[in-house]
């Protein structure tokens, strides 16, 4: 969790990959983990005595068109680094973090993931875990590749904007 918004790039790679990260909808937002709570972005569901062999940890915030040999490296670097350093894991959130308001959320430490592909990018250019994981060159060409989708996006006119503005004008 402490590394999720460094490596929201590789794990939300496409900008419409951040019209599914709103607040309230399914995909989680928020940076915080729980066992029965679906809005948090981290899940360890409750096992059965017995099914030991069935625990599993959800991160429940990839989107589906990413890259899954990348997903998984920084995934997997996060969470070595996390248990070679000895990050403390904050407490379990098991109320629904959809419905609490802002100063609740702050009150709990619950952070939220980047907003847009642009977010995901400024926090990328600024993380060791992704150098030391993909190495400069593949991060740098991927930083490139997503500024590049980026500023086409930025500057497209939608048909929601004709229909919403153009009216107006």
């Amino acid at each position: 969790m402490k590394h999720i918004k460094e490596i929201a790039l590789v794990t939300n790679q496409w900008v419409n990959s951040y019209k599914r990260l709103v607040p309230g909808y399914e995909a989680p937002t928020y940076i915080a983990w729980a066992q029965k709570n679906r809005s948090a972005l981290v899940r360890v569901p409750i096992y059965k005595p017995g099914k030991e062999k069935a625990t599993r940890i959800e991160l429940r915030c990839p989107d589906p068109a990413g890259n899954p040999y990348l997903v998984f490296a920084v995934m997997l670097a996060a969470g070595l680094k996390g248990i070679k350093e000895g990050y403390e894991l904050p407490a379990p959130i098991e109320n629904n973090i959809f419905e609490m308001d802002e100063a609740e959320q702050m009150k709990h430490g619950i952070e939220s993931m980047p907003g847009s592909l642009h977010e995901a990018i400024l926090h990328a250019e600024k993380s060791e875990l992704l150098k030391e994981t993909l190495g400069e060159e593949l991060l740098g060409f991927l930083i490139r590749n997503k500024r590049a989708e980026w500023n086409s996006y930025k500057t497209q006119v939608t048909p929601y904007e004709l229909a919403t503005y153009l009216p107006v004008l």
